[in-house]
């Protein structure tokens, strides 16, 4: 009886220890898998995070969709055209970056205009302005076709390409034709026409707020097209704050404009009259060796020029030279051309001519 009553008892506690030992064993899986799982949403947590920049979750992620919204001559585009496509970087500045790029499916060259999220306002709160923008055609000034809008708030805009480059690079190149009145007045009268739509052909009037020779671009034969218009209403007021900072160092600013929100067709016209005037001149606007003034102003020291009655010293010599030798005419129109750029860059708002009165004159020069 003892005997097996030992039996019994090292066999309770070697049950006792088995289930202790299971008990153990449960206890240890059950804090290994949960140590795992913690380590698995740890390693996930960062590209969720990466992935949303409001802090939600999934459902910020679909109000940041992307988007593609077409115009006019953008009917064909898709969202893989625009981010597929080569390009190579034009220009920049403070709030973007300009691209020339190459359609694959199409074959076709466009302009992407990359405008950085810090320095535009929200896709909801800019549409209703990039639709004006979207809507506008003339001859005479870029069109816009298309804006993306990334997962980001980052957003592309696509207008076409223009491989004759801008107006002041034309001025710049030394080229013949940047000598001939016959250009030179076709450029003037085709500033003056996109300019003229912006303030009076459209259902809503628009300002350009950044007309510069820059910001023209020609087309093969010579057509202006007046780019960059409106591009304030898209802006943060901050940059576009810049941006008005940066045409004032280059001379293009009229005198009372503080505040780009107070851009006006006068403003307007002030700097097509610093234009014509660069066309004439070839000179910049700002220049320290204009003439050996020490006004490095251009309009002010042209004016100051007439008043002198020194005409003849202000124009490019061989614009100059080439209206002397084919008539008096010439040299006439050449003359009633710079006294309307003139005109046009007033210190007065109100003594500015009016786009249709820039046109009418303009007309009038050629048909002499």
């Amino acid at each position: 009886m003892e005997k097996r009553h030992k039996i019994e008892l090292l066999l309770g506690l070697l049950c006792s220890f088995l289930f202790l030992l299971l008990f153990l064993l449960l206890a240890l899986s059950y804090f290994f898998r949960k140590r795992l799982r913690c380590r698995g949403r740890t390693k996930k947590e960062p590209l969720e995070a990466g992935g949303d920049s409001g802090g939600g979750g999934a459902e910020e992620e679909h109000s940041e969709a992307e988007e593609l919204v077409r115009f006019a001559g953008g009917e064909s585009l898709t969202v893989h055209d625009i981010l597929d496509a080569p390009g190579e970087v034009v220009g920049k500045s403070s709030y973007g970056t300009l691209y020339r790029a190459s359609l694959e499916r199409s074959g076709s060259v466009v302009l992407l205009r990359f405008l950085r999220p810090a320095c535009v306002g929200g896709t909801e709160e800019v549409l209703p302005a990039v639709r004006a923008l979207g809507a506008v055609r003339n001859p005479n000034l870029v069109p816009l076709r298309a804006m993306y809008v990334g997962p980001r708030g980052e957003k592309l805009f696509v207008h076409p390409f223009f491989a004759a480059g801008s107006l002041k690079q034309f001025l710049r190149a030394g080229v013949a034709e940047a000598h001939r009145w016959d250009i030179i007045y076709k450029l003037s009268l085709g500033i003056a026409r996109g300019l003229d739509h912006l303030h009076t052909g459209l259902e809503k009037p628009m300002v350009h707020g950044n007309l510069k020779t820059n910001n023209i671009l020609l087309d093969a034969d010579y057509q202006p097209r007046l780019s960059d218009f409106g591009l304030h209403l898209i802006l943060n007021p901050a940059a576009a704050q810049e941006m008005l900072e940066v045409s004032a160092a280059q001379g293009y600013k009229a005198p009372e404009l503080v505040k780009m929100k107070d851009a006006s067709s006068e403003s307007d016209i002030y700097s097509l009259g610093v234009v014509v005037l660069e066309m004439l001149t070839q000179k910049d606007p700002i220049n320290t060796n204009f003439l050996q003034s020490k006004d490095f102003h251009v309009p002010t020291s042209l004016r100051n020029l007439v008043l002198e009655h020194k005409v003849s010293d202000v124009f490019n010599s061989e614009l100059l030279i080439q209206s002397i030798d084919q008539s008096s005419t010439n040299e006439q129109g050449l003359l009633m051309l710079f006294r309307l750029a003139i005109a046009c860059c007033s210190p007065s708002p109100a003594s500015r001519p009016d786009t249709k009165h820039v046109i009418s004159q303009i007309e009038d020069i050629i048909r002499r």
